[in-house]
């Protein structure tokens, strides 16, 4: 009698899930390279089928069948997190520092204190040390940083100070070439885990990843902006907060007035 209520609670847990999934969305919905999240909602039963033929017991045996609860089969989950790579919104502001990637896959690298991380951040300054990095504090990185001890690209302090950046991400100062972005295109985006600041790691970062040569990369004087769209993800959050009001009131149900009544009934003694 009370499969139906674990159902109802595991997919309650889900749409909790899902609902911080769209509030994150939301709050960076202004977020310079920011990549929209999601999450696929499978099933137990639809999981244990993928994994039956790999379980230590044969599926028509007694002993095998205890593998399966069918209690839980029907009970929603979050199967995997969607990163949205969709290509890219960008505007125009003319700041001589803001970079913007052409194509969703293609990804910038910075040195931060967990090591290289990639990024689709498109705004950077010139820090206290003349490298330029981004607004966190991580050094953007050029395409010979595995070569140099200091991992960095300094702008020159002498000279006009006018920075011009080519569509394959080299970068001039006063028409002398200062360095080439490390710019690079990951082709499986599934692989790359999300981390705080708009930062992704990769697994074997230094076998997955290579450095671009000539191309239609990048565009200076362009912001890329988030591809959150702010409508979606505000239905989304109400669909969400209806679902989980639906599931209060099936599990209260469940508890209040079936539980009473069962109770009731087998108590009920015959004259």
């Amino acid at each position: 009698m009370l499969n139906g209520y674990y159902q109802v609670t595991g997919a309650m847990v889900t749409q909790f899930n899902k609902l911080d999934v769209t509030t994150n969305n939301l709050a960076n919905v202004n977020t310079s390279g920011f990549r929209r999240d999601s999450v696929i909602i499978g099933d137990f039963e639809r999981l244990y089928q993928e994994q039956r033929d790999i379980l230590p017991l044969e599926n028509s045996t007694k002993e095998g069948a205890k593998f399966l609860n069918r209690t839980i089969n029907r009970v929603p989950r979050v199967v995997e997190n969607h990163i949205d790579f969709s290509a890219p919104n960008v505007k125009s502001t003319g700041n001589p520092l803001d970079f913007a990637l052409n194509d969703g896959d293609l990804f910038f690298a910075v040195e931060t204190p967990s090591g290289v991380r990639l990024t689709q951040q498109s705004s950077f300054v010139i820090d206290s040390d003349g490298a330029l990095s981004t607004k966190e504090g991580y050094k953007l990185l050029p395409d010979n940083f595995e070569q140099l001890s200091v991992k960095e690209i300094k702008i020159p302090t002498n000279g006009n100070g006018i920075l011009k950046l080519d569509k394959s991400g080299r970068l001039f100062s006063d028409s002398n070439e200062v360095a080439k972005l490390f710019i690079t295109r990951v082709d499986n985006t599934k692989m790359l885990d999300k981390e705080g600041d708009n930062l992704y790691n990769l697994p074997d970062m230094e076998q997955n990843v290579a450095p671009l040569g000539e191309g239609n990369f990048v565009k200076q004087g362009f912001k890329q902006m988030s591809n959150v769209n702010a409508v979606k993800e505000m239905v989304n959050l109400i669909e969400g907060s209806r679902l989980v009001e639906m599931y209060q009131k099936v599990m209260t149900g469940h508890m209040d007035e079936l539980n009473r009544e069962a109770i009731t009934k087998l108590a009920a003694v015959r004259a």
